[in-house]
């Protein structure tokens, strides 16, 4: 029976007397040793015994192993042994005493550990290779227990909530959630695991955490389940959406100022045909009622009440990034010392005015015209904000955006930049005002004091010149408008516009002299008016209501002097495509455009012909006849 049983058992036997000598060698032994019996039985131990044993010679091995009994014997350790081939393998070695015929028997026990520790190593591999995963996911990765005590927190959890690993292991979950998720949490949990219903696992939502300083940021979160040690533990897998939704409102919010700027514009365009006309026959009726002062100044009246209404649509055009411009190299410090001058003379005596300029000179490409409007407007409103008085700062700086900039998430090109900043010491605004403040109509003056169209004029001239506007605003702690402008060396080229002549009635003289103007404009009431403007001006005019018109009136006039046509009309080809057909056939016309609206047909272009000329809606006679004038006598 023992012999049974030390040959079918799986681990090896072996037993020694207490010379040393080997008096059992199981079946065991020979496959895991690679010795037979026959090798072993009747041979010192020392031939097979592990490395780290071998300093024990066999005729002391009783002695050795009484001397260690209390490590060596009826306990079990690890060791280094060696095949019959020479190959090492770790093995774990127990050695008991028994008595034999009053002489003392040692039998070991061999047990080959090598699956073992493949099997440990593999483990571990697999753990170091999850812990690096964890460790280096960018989402925040959280394990808690069914008790939602956190067990672990990745670094990505750490630098999301500003906690520390050591700070939050051990903690309930829900000191990482805002006041309205906290309370229910626990409680989800719970009904899932009496009830199996899924509110929160394996469905993932949009939710909100907390940092450790009590800011809340918007997540997405998605919750696994998982098994350890017999019982249900959760990993949660953490997004940060802040970044994405700061994204998705600046998208929103830029499509909505898109498509209100497109209104704009539209109604613009619109507004000026019907001010052109108004504004022009007021002029023609003034001219008339010279004997009548009374009347007169009705007309006079008329033409005021219809300038106002083209500075309007002048700002709503700003707003809408379709305003004419001509950009320039322009002088900054120059720019704003001569605006100091002018504040000074304006601005109440409560306001303390300052100015810090940039080290280096300083130039920026912008209209020079409109960049200073819009700092004046906006200093205009930094007083209105400073009702008991305050300071006033001017300051310039330059900035080089890279792709990483803050303002790059503006919608921002990377480039360099002329900051100028204007800041308050006035009232602020709330976080409602500061999310309305450049949309167009929306102002916190009483009815009838303001357009509300100041900021988004301000908003859309900086965007049309490739720039950026930022504002930074608290309650009682003042506002700071920064306007990024583009920093250059050179001129650009630009159209250059029809002087304006807001009350000047007087025509130029001489001016017809048989020229043929071929004027092209949709609207029946603005081409009337223009007509009727050049024939008193001592010219011949032929009208047309669209392009094809335009073509074929030119084709049967054989000659025509001056084409002034508007830009956008029907008949398939705009007013710039018409200029170019009838130059083409013949150079030697002039060309001057209008529009009440977009320039942009033109913008495209890279480089404009000289002499062409452009006049905006809407016109004054006086500045019909001087642009004619100018275009007639002037290059072609």
């Amino acid at each position: 029976m023992f012999r049974a049983v030390v040959d079918t058992t799986v681990d090896g036997v072996i037993g020694i007397d207490g010379d040393g000598t080997v008096r059992i060698f199981n079946p065991a032994c020979e496959r895991l040793l690679g010795y037979s019996a026959d090798e072993v039985v009747g041979e010192n131990v020392t031939m097979i015994m592990p490395q780290n044993c071998s300093h024990a010679h066999a005729a002391g091995l009783a002695d050795h192993l009484h001397r260690g009994a209390q490590v060596a014997l009826d306990s079990a350790r690890e060791v280094e042994a060696l095949r019959k081939d020479g190959t090492a393998f770790p093995m774990e070695l127990s050695i008991g005493e028994s008595q034999h015929c009053g002489k003392p028997l040692y039998v070991a026990t061999l047990r080959d550990l090598t699956e073992r520790k493949r099997s440990e190593q593999a483990a571990r591999e697999a753990v170091a290779r999850l812990k690096t995963v964890v460790d280096t996911a960018v989402d925040g990765v959280i394990q808690i227990d069914s008790s939602g005590i956190v067990l672990t927190f990745n670094p990505a959890c750490e630098r999301l909530f500003g906690y520390s690993a050591d700070e939050v292991v051990g903690e309930n979950v829900s000191m990482l959630m805002p006041p309205h998720y906290r309370d229910a949490h626990d409680g989800y949990i719970d009904n899932y695991l009496r009830t199996g219903e899924r509110k929160i696992i394996g469905i993932p939502r949009e939710a909100e955490a907390q940092t450790k300083y009590g800011t809340v940021f918007p997540i997405n979160l998605s919750v696994g389940e998982a098994e350890q040690d017999g019982a249900s533990v959760f990993v949660g897998t953490i997004h940060d959406l802040t970044e994405r939704k700061t994204t998705e409102r600046q998208l929103a919010e830029s499509q909505k100022m898109n498509v209100v700027g497109q209104l704009a514009a539209g109604i613009a365009h619109d507004f000026n045909n019907l001010l052109t006309v108004v504004i022009g026959q007021a002029e023609r009726l003034g001219l008339e009622l010279k004997s009548q002062p009374d009347l007169q100044e009705v007309a006079d009246s008329i033409i005021g009440a219809g300038e106002r209404g083209a500075e309007l649509t002048r700002r709503l055009l700003a707003f809408g990034r379709k305003q004419y411009l001509e950009p320039e190299r322009v002088d900054l410090d120059r720019l704003i010392d001569k605006l100091r001058n002018l504040l000074h003379g304006i601005l109440r005596a409560d306001i303390d005015v300052s100015v810090e300029f940039v080290d280096n000179p300083s130039a920026v490409i912008a209209d020079p015209a409109q960049l200073e409007s819009a700092v004046l407007n906006l200093c205009l409103n930094a007083q209105e904000a400073m009702p008991d008085g305050g300071r006033l700062i001017i300051a310039t700086s330059e900035i080089v955006l890279d792709p990483d900039s803050q303002e790059r998430k503006q919608e921002v090109p990377p480039s360099a930049y002329m900051v100028i900043a204007i800041t308050d010491t006035g009232e602020g605004m709330d976080p409602d005002v500061l999310a309305r403040a450049f949309e167009p109509f929306f102002t916190t003056k009483k009815f009838g004091t303001g357009s509300g169209l100041g900021l988004s004029m301000v908003h859309g001239f900086v965007k049309q010149s490739n720039g950026h506007v930022t504002i930074y605003s608290q309650p009682n702690l003042g506002t700071t408008i920064r306007l990024y402008l583009p920093s250059g060396d050179g001129p650009t080229t630009a159209l250059k516009a029809a002087p304006s002549a807001p009350m000047d009635r007087a025509v130029p003289e001489p001016l017809g002299d048989g020229e043929t103007i071929l004027i092209v404009e949709d609207d029946p009431l603005v081409r009337n008016f223009a007509e009727l403007c050049v024939q008193s001006f001592g010219y011949d005019a032929i009208t047309a209501e669209s392009s094809d018109d335009a073509l074929r009136k030119f084709f049967e006039a054989g000659r025509i002097d001056v084409l002034f046509t508007d830009l956008v009309m029907p008949g398939g080809l705009s007013g710039w495509e018409v200029a170019e057909r009838i130059r083409g056939e013949n150079p030697d016309v002039h060309v001057i455009f209008s529009s009440g609206y977009a320039i942009e047909s033109l913008k495209a272009r890279r480089k404009l012909p000289e002499g062409v000329a452009f006049l905006g809606k809407p016109y004054r006679k006086a500045q019909l006849a001087r642009c004619l004038k100018q275009a007639i006598s002037g290059p072609t």
